[in-house]
C-alpha cells in the first residue's frame, strides 16, 4: 500500500479514522427531531434547571455557545436574559426547526469541532453534547474549551450520570470500541468530570434536579449538572 492510501498523518487523522468506528450520529437525531409532534415537544421549550439557576443567581450576560442546540430551547432561553448567542448541532432537521423559533440567533448547522465558531465566550453550554462523544472525542472537546472559553468564563454542562437509572453505560473505553457502539451514550462520576476538566475549577457538580411535566423547567435525575470555570 502506497503512502497516498494512507489517511493518518497527523492528530487530526487519527481521530478522524476513529470516528469511523461508531455509526454516525446524524441520522440518528434527524430522524429524532423530525416528529416535531411526538418525542421531544414536552421539553423543546424548557431551559435546563441548571443553566436557569447559573443565570439568575451567578452569570452575567456575555457571548455564549451552545453545543448541541437541538431545536434551541437553551439557547433562546439564554437570548431572551441578554445573552449574544452562537448555537451548533449536527442535525439539519434540529437547526431548521431552531431557525424557524429564534430566527435572530446565529444558529449553525456542522461539527463543532471543525466549524468556524467566532469565539471567544464568556459561557459554554452542553446540554447532553459531551456524553454522546466517542471517548477519542473527549481530547478534542477540552481543546475546544481551552480555545473558545474566555479566561474567567464559565463550562455549564449536562451529561449522563454513573450509577443512576436509566443513564449512560458505564463500560471501560476499550469495551466500546470493540463492540463498535457507545451504547446510547456514557455515563461520568463527579471524579471523572473533575479530572477531564482539570484545566477548571469546579463550581458545583451535582444530580441535575428533576422537574414535573408541568414544570416550565427541564431536569431529569438521571443527570449531573456541572458548572466548572476557567
Amino acid at each position: 500500500m502506497g503512502d497516498a492510501a494512507r489517511s493518518v498523518r497527523d492528530v487530526e487523522g487519527l481521530l478522524r479514522m476513529l470516528d469511523e468506528i461508531f455509526p454516525p450520529p446524524q441520522p440518528f437525531w434527524d430522524c429524532f427531531y423530525e416528529d416535531r409532534d411526538r418525542g421531544v415537544p414536552f421539553f423543546a421549550a424548557k431551559p435546563d434547571e441548571n443553566l436557569v439557576s447559573y443565570v439568575e443567581e451567578l452569570l452575567q450576560p456575555g457571548r455564549a455557545l451552545d453545543l448541541g442546540c437541538g431545536p434551541g430551547r437553551n439557547a433562546i432561553y439564554l437570548a431572551s436574559r441578554g445573552f449574544d448567542v452562537d448555537a451548533i448541532d449536527l442535525s439539519a432537521t434540529a437547526i431548521a426547526w431552531a431557525r424557524e423559533r429564534a430566527p435572530e440567533i446565529r444558529f449553525h448547522r456542522g461539527d463543532a469541532f471543525t466549524a468556524d465558531l467566532a469565539g471567544p465566550y464568556d459561557l459554554i453550554h452542553d446540554s447532553g453534547f459531551f456524553h454522546h462523544l466517542p471517548p477519542h472525542r473527549r481530547v478534542s472537546y477540552v481543546d475546544l474549551v481551552e480555545r473558545l472559553l474566555v479566561r474567567g468564563g464559565h463550562l455549564a454542562m449536562t451529561c449522563f450520570a454513573a450509577g443512576a437509572e436509566n443513564s449512560g453505560t458505564e463500560l471501560p473505553d476499550a469495551e466500546l470500541y470493540r463492540d463498535r457502539s457507545l451504547r446510547g451514550g456514557l455515563a461520568y462520576t463527579p471524579d471523572e468530570l473533575r479530572a477531564i476538566f482539570s484545566g477548571l475549577a469546579p463550581v458545583e457538580i451535582r444530580p441535575m434536579r428533576a422537574q414535573a411535566p408541568w414544570s416550565p423547567l427541564f431536569g431529569e435525575g438521571f443527570l449531573h449538572a456541572a458548572l466548572f470555570r476557567r
